[in-house]
């Protein structure tokens, strides 16, 4: 028996019946600690009515293999009632902060998601938000649905996970393409993160219009 926690719907199912919602919109975010690339976060819509038969491999993102992501992601973009995912660029990261700069993502994902589906029968039968993280950065930007925060919601909660895979599967091959564009910083395998190569390259020729700079200064000071 694999190690790795499976998520579940217990919380969910909890949550909606505290709520009185039959749909949630799990978020998850990805590349929050990276150095280059956006920041991207995922928005999964679930129906407590008939969430049943999620992919059996689904798990939190950063517990799967880049394969086994690959391999999930269209099934969990099928199996969800609708979907978004927002980015905020590098450079909006730097004028704004990471923490508004993850808001305006959320708010773009839900937005993607909202326009998939009719909203007055959302409305009718009460739908809330399920936020991986103790903090509630959404703010003022989850079209005034109740939001509610759980630690480690990505590894425990299906919509959730659901989120997290399809956020993690878009960054990830945006920052491979990325790589063709910026050749020699990895980012096809570190996918922005300060890897050792990565670093490296960044002594060597400095960053790119994709770098958050004011977060290299440590990094390039450091011998």
């Amino acid at each position: 028996m694999s190690s790795k926690p499976y998520p579940s719907l217990d919380f969910e199912l909890a949550l909606a019946r505290e709520l009185g919602v039959r749909y949630l919109i799990g978020i998850d975010e990805v590349g929050r600690g990276a150095i280059a690339g956006p920041v991207a976060v995922g928005a999964a819509l679930i129906d407590i009515h008939s969430a049943a038969g999620w992919p059996a491999e689904l798990r939190d993102s950063k517990l799967m293999t880049e394969k086994a992501r690959e391999r999930n992601a269209p099934l969990v973009a099928e199996w969800v009632v609708a979907s978004g995912i927002g980015m905020t660029q590098a450079d909006r990261i730097e004028t704004d902060g990471i923490v508004r700069s993850l808001e305006l993502a959320g708010g773009a994902a839900i937005g993607e998601l909202l326009a998939q589906v009719d909203r007055a029968s959302l409305a009718a039968e009460g739908c809330a938000v399920l936020l991986d993280g103790s903090h509630n950065w959404l703010a003022n930007s989850a079209y005034g649905l109740p939001v509610r925060t759980k630690t480690k919601a990505d590894q425990d909660c299906v919509s959730v996970a659901c989120a997290s895979v399809l956020a993690k599967v878009t960054r990830d091959r945006l920052m491979v393409t990325l790589d063709a564009a910026h050749p020699g910083f990895g980012f096809a395998g570190n996918k922005g993160y300060a890897a050792a190569g990565h670093i490296e390259r960044l002594r060597v020729v400095g960053p790119t219009s994709i770098h958050r700079h004011s977060w290299l200064t440590k990094i390039l000071a450091e011998a």
